[in-house]
């Protein structure tokens, strides 16, 4: 039995180690994991793995998205008090992030922008959010530049959100190759529904109708194998992509 468990906890360490090195983690923590199975992983899954996963990121999505049907504007009217109070860097970061998820893309862009005078410069939770904003409001090579910055910085930063939001920039700033290029690496790299999806509504629009019908049997049969929840989860993501190839379609025939 200790020899099974001792097993077990290698192949744990191994499956995050591959994780590591697909990613672009330090070498670092190749050594924690295999000189330390059992809390290397569990370090590992705490501090890189869990931040960085889908499923976090869709519960947060879903807490989110509760508090904003009960009270659209609650988080914002908080963060713009909070910041009127004590107009600290942390305090303009959370009104940031409020003015964005409120659709408030112009002003979370200045708000990021301010954020990133003084010592919090690199952040690249900032950068990223400042990425977000500019794409949101149409100013997509100034969402590359801070895109670019964070994975000179670290390549392993939140690659597949990086990855995306740069082929989705890339393309709104007119450059179909580099997007084309940029999500075909976060396919190959990921293929995760969100990528796929996204790179299908891409191409959909772009006049790439060979690649939006490649990929849409995959999202099919992807879709079959939700529950209810994901379904749910997905939902706003679907009706983009299911208008996105309505309109290929259309405009196809």
């Amino acid at each position: 039995m200790p020899i099974v468990g001792l097993g077990l906890h290698l192949l744990i360490a191994l499956f995050f180690a591959v994780h590591a090195v697909r990613n672009g983690q330090q070498l670092f923590w190749l050594f924690i994991l295999f000189s330390f199975p059992l809390l290397g992983s569990v370090v590992y899954f705490l501090v890189i793995y869990l931040p960085n996963s889908r499923l976090q990121r869709g519960a947060r999505k879903v807490v989110a998205a509760a508090s904003r049907t009960l009270d659209p504007s609650k988080e914002l009217r908080e963060a713009q008090a909070a910041f009127d109070y004590t107009p600290t860097a942390q305090n303009q970061m959370r009104l940031a992030a409020a003015q964005l998820e409120s659709g408030m893309a112009a002003e979370a862009a200045a708000s990021y922008t301010a954020c990133l005078k003084g010592p919090f410069a690199a952040d690249l939770d900032i950068r990223l959010g400042a990425a977000r904003a500019y794409f949101a409001c149409g100013r997509s090579e100034e969402a590359i530049t801070h895109l670019r910055f964070i994975r000179e910085t670290d390549a392993g930063f939140r690659a597949e959100q990086v990855s995306l939001l740069l082929a989705q920039s890339l393309g709104a700033a007119g450059r179909p190759a580099e997007a084309r290029q940029e999500f075909e690496a976060a396919l190959s790299r990921f293929g995760s529904f969100e990528t796929q999806a996204e790179y299908a509504i891409w191409a959909a629009a772009a006049g790439e109708h060979d690649v939006a019908s490649r990929l849409q049997p995959e999202l099919q049969r992807t879709m079959e194998r939700w529950t209810r929840h994901t379904r749910e989860l997905h939902k706003p993501l679907v009706r983009r992509l299911n208008e996105a190839l309505g309109a290929s379609r259309a405009g196809g025939s």
